[in-house]
């Protein structure tokens, strides 16, 4: 039987209203797929963002004190290690909340929904813990050498990019090949490119923090993952958006 479309009846479209509570509902459906998926990334982000707000508001006096105060440099690790290497990971030295949340979202976010949040965990707080102490031992060295001036020691050296750089790292074991060696070899070119560009103790953290995270590989082990194409990851976004229900989701 052949199933001919029904004509659109003028005025029989649904109101824009309709239209628009109906696209509402999809993407907070969507929004609560992701948090449940990752919710360590999104308190993440949370916390950053209320840091954020709170940089804003600092005069910039005040905020050179306090971001020192939280920076992960030879000072302050060799004074209040723990306190710093924690709180270091929570604030930006620029107020730039848009642009870590959308990259969040692209490396994090599929990390922790692959990992599960207590490895992908693991794999932020290596990432970020190692990276720095290879870095700041980097200027250790080079003050020693004559080759840094001893001011060196108080730079400020904080943010997220560390963390965040491991969990690009890991996020080449998800992709199936070919795509794996792709990413593998787009992102290592970028961070290479990124030392190259700008050599300094920053940047070798990066990628250290990069590597690390491409180290992990023993984390990935017992999960479910090594064959991600886009057309996988983007199914499951697709239907959140429009409405179709999932396989197996309750």
């Amino acid at each position: 039987m052949t199933r001919v479309a029904r004509p659109v009846r003028p005025g029989s479209e649904p109101p824009p209203s309709n239209l628009v509570a109906r696209a509402a509902t999809r993407l907070w459906a969507l929004a609560r797929f992701l948090i449940r998926s990752a919710p360590g990334t999104y308190l993440w982000l949370f916390v950053l963002g209320i840091n954020t707000l709170a940089l804003t508001r600092m005069s910039p006096r005040f905020k050179h004190w306090f971001l020192a105060t939280h920076s992960t440099n030879l000072v302050e690790l060799s004074h209040h290690p723990v306190k710093v290497l924690i709180s270091s990971a929570f604030w930006t030295e620029t107020p730039s909340f848009f642009f870590w949340f959308v990259i969040f979202n692209l490396f994090l976010v599929p990390a922790e929904w692959w990992l599960g949040t207590a490895r992908w965990l693991a794999v932020v707080v290596l990432a970020h813990v190692l990276a720095t102490l290879i870095s700041e031992g980097t200027v250790q060295l080079m003050i020693n050498a004559h080759m840094y001036p001893h001011r060196e020691r108080f730079v400020i050296d904080i943010g997220v990019s560390y963390g965040l750089s491991g969990g690009v790292g890991v996020l080449a074991w998800w992709w199936a090949k070919p795509w794996r060696w792709w990413y593998l070899g787009i992102s290592a070119a970028f961070y290479g490119v990124l030392l190259g560009v700008s050599t300094n103790f920053t940047n070798l953290g990066h990628l250290c923090a990069y590597l690390i995270g491409v180290a992990c590989l023993p984390l990935t082990r017992g999960r479910r993952g090594g064959d991600m194409t886009p057309a996988q990851l983007v199914t499951p976004l697709r239907k959140r958006l429009t409405g179709t229900p999932l396989r197996g989701a309750g």
